[in-house]
């Protein structure tokens, strides 16, 4: 999956995670700021559903506009034919 919440809130007019930060604050989701920076500069690794809900709703958007799917490359090291 790709995480798109830059492009996203760049096409909002929000250009700095501080102002994303202070938005989803606004909506009820306080959110630190070392945790800010991984949702802004990087893919999570997981992510509360109650959290996405709060950021789709303060950005105007679905969730299919900051999680998009990506040809999985499979992995051939170690991998098995189920038959």
């Amino acid at each position: 999956m790709k995480w798109n919440l830059r492009l996203v809130a760049a096409q909002r007019g929000i250009w700095k995670a501080a102002e994303l930060q202070r938005l989803l604050a606004d909506h009820g989701l306080v959110v630190s700021a070392g945790k800010m920076s991984g949702l802004w500069s990087k893919t999570p690794a997981s992510l509360k559903l109650s959290d996405l809900d709060i950021i789709c709703t303060a950005l105007g958007c679905q969730v299919g506009d900051l999680l998009v799917p990506e040809p999985v490359v499979p992995r051939s090291e170690g991998l098995r034919s189920v038959e």
